[in-house]
């Protein structure tokens, strides 16, 4: 069972350099739409293991990524790919919505 991989300040760089499509959560431990959203994030990281890179960013732990992609509100998602920015989603949404993010990505 694959899960998120831990991002941080010092390691952003080499994930978000990989070929595949990278989802990335900027949560923090506080926050309770980040708590809705984590095990949905979580059952992302194993659907698509092999197809996508799927990190998470505790914002309170690592400020300088966080401060770099300009995250103003958690959770935010970005999805990488070619390690560029190509789409965002702001806040606690369905699975199926973030599934079809990345599913437009993987083609």
């Amino acid at each position: 069972m694959a899960k998120p991989i831990e991002i941080t300040d010092s390691n952003y760089n080499e994930i978000l350099a990989s070929d595949q499509p990278v989802l990335v959560d900027f949560w923090a431990e506080w926050c309770g739409p980040c708590k809705m959203i984590g095990p949905v994030v979580a059952q992302l990281a194993d659907e698509y293991e092999g197809k996508v890179v799927v990190g998470k960013v505790d914002v309170d732990a690592n400020p300088d990524i966080s401060v770099k992609f300009g995250i103003r509100s958690i959770p935010t998602l970005l999805i990488f790919k070619n390690g560029e920015i190509v789409d965002k989603q702001i806040g606690a949404v369905a699975k199926a919505v973030l599934a079809k993010k990345l599913d437009t990505q993987i083609g």
